[in-house]
């Protein structure tokens, strides 16, 4: 674990968002760095689109890559590090899928072996190309890739769990073979610990890769089933934080909130920073997490169309990179002294079987349970119903308590109880 909590943002320039790749402007990205900078962060997470860096499965374009080791350096000029995220695939609502993979191509991304096999030939490449830059913290699979899986996706690559875990064990060691060593690992959005049909399940989560990523996004329905200002709400992040325990075999591993936001209309900017401000305190409450990488950056720019409405002002800056509140938030948490955390002593049991995580889920027997007991100060962990008499297992994260959702009362909405 590092000595303290690592606080950064995911980057989104803020001239051309990710389609800058195709008009690379080293000097527009340093104007942008310098404005994160600014805000006293220590790394990026940065989104390389996959069509663009290997639009043919052998041809990873050497300009693409060079233009990537140009970002990090000029990161690290700043003394920001990068994590690396490759396979893009999904942002923001749209996907970026090469022509290889799809309509007279269509071949499934995580069965097909040649599809496979390029893939780790890409993942490879990126990898060794940074693997020199002191900077360079390491790859992460892609982003919320899980999301090509299953539904809701209109157009899903089915995949078993099986075959999901050689997925991610077979690019999870490409990347190590690119670049020893580093933070590589894997990054999905919350129907891994929410959706019972999602093959990325919560204990490859847990156990695969460097350290465990979550995701956290209250539009989900715990804004709309609880208000913007309720516990869930403003827990919801060390929720999934504190869910993603349950299934680690290192009663230490750390857990990184990769990505988490304050979306509109559901925390109305007005609110974003108070939002912001409970959020990161709430998620420091947990032990072993290793950072906050606050989405996003930069504003979508309006010269750029059909955008959910809400992704146009995620960033923390605007797009003539001035900070609004939510910047002075995540900035005054950065700079802030804070204690270890103490240890979480009591848990909520969850089932193990991921055919049944939507008890997990937003309206669920655990995550209401979860809130209730947050809403009366007890600061909540989660243990497997496989482990919730494993005195060891529960002596080495620290449990004293082991509690059942049906014996903890239920939370009404707006998360408190009188």
């Amino acid at each position: 674990m590092p000595a303290a909590v690592r606080f950064g943002v995911n980057y989104t320039p803020s001239q051309g968002w990710f389609h800058h790749w195709l008009d690379f402007d080293l000097d527009a990205v340093r104007a942008d760095l310098d404005s994160i900078a600014a805000l006293g962060l220590d790394h990026l997470r940065v989104f390389p689109l996959w069509p663009y860096f290997q639009p043919n499965r052998t041809l990873i374009r050497p300009r693409a890559v060079e233009q990537l080791l140009a970002l990090v350096d000029a990161a690290g000029e700043r003394g920001l590090d990068v994590q690396v995220d490759a396979l893009q695939g999904h942002l923001s609502s749209f996907d970026f899928l090469p022509a290889w993979t799809r309509s007279w191509h269509r071949r499934n991304l995580f069965t097909d072996p040649d599809v496979r096999d390029g893939l780790a030939t890409y993942l490879h490449t990126l990898a060794a190309a940074l693997a020199d830059r002191p900077h360079f913290l390491g790859m992460t699979l892609g982003n919320e890739v899980n999301q090509f899986s299953a539904g809701p996706h209109p157009d899903p690559d089915p995949a078993t769990e099986d075959q999901i875990d050689a997925w991610l064990e077979h690019l999870l060691a490409a990347c190590e073979r690119g670049a020893p060593g580093r933070l590589h690992l894997h990054a999905e959005y919350d129907a891994t610990w929410y959706q019972d049909d999602m093959p990325f399940t919560p204990g490859q989560a847990a156990r695969r890769g460097a350290l465990t990523a979550v995701h956290s996004w209250v539009f989900n329905g715990t804004a709309q089933r609880h208000g913007r200002a309720s516990v869930p709400a403003e827990h919801h992040a060390a929720y999934l934080v504190e869910l993603s325990k349950a299934w680690a075999e290192d009663p230490r591993r750390p857990v990184w909130l990769q990505e988490v936001g304050a979306p509109a209309p559901l925390v109305p900017p007005e609110h974003a920073a108070a939002f912001t401000a409970a959020t990161i305190a709430n998620a420091l409450d947990c032990p072993d997490l290793w950072g906050i990488t606050w989405w996003c950056s930069h504003d979508v720019s309006r010269d750029l169309a059909d955008f959910p409405e809400l992704e146009y002002g995620l960033g923390l800056l605007t797009n003539d990179r001035r900070p609004k509140d939510t910047a002075r938030a995540l900035a005054e948490a950065a700079a802030a002294d804070r204690h270890t955390p103490r240890p979480r002593t009591t848990a909520l049991v969850v089932p193990a079987d991921p055919a049944a995580r939507s008890a997990c889920a937003p309206g669920g027997p655990v995550f209401d349970a979860f809130f209730s007991l947050t809403a009366d100060g007890a600061r909540p962990t989660t243990v497997l119903d496989t482990r919730s008499r494993d005195a060891a297992h529960l002596a080495a994260r620290g449990i004293t308590d082991v509690v059942t959702p049906d014996q903890v009362l239920p939370t009404p909405p707006g998360g408190t109880r009188s």
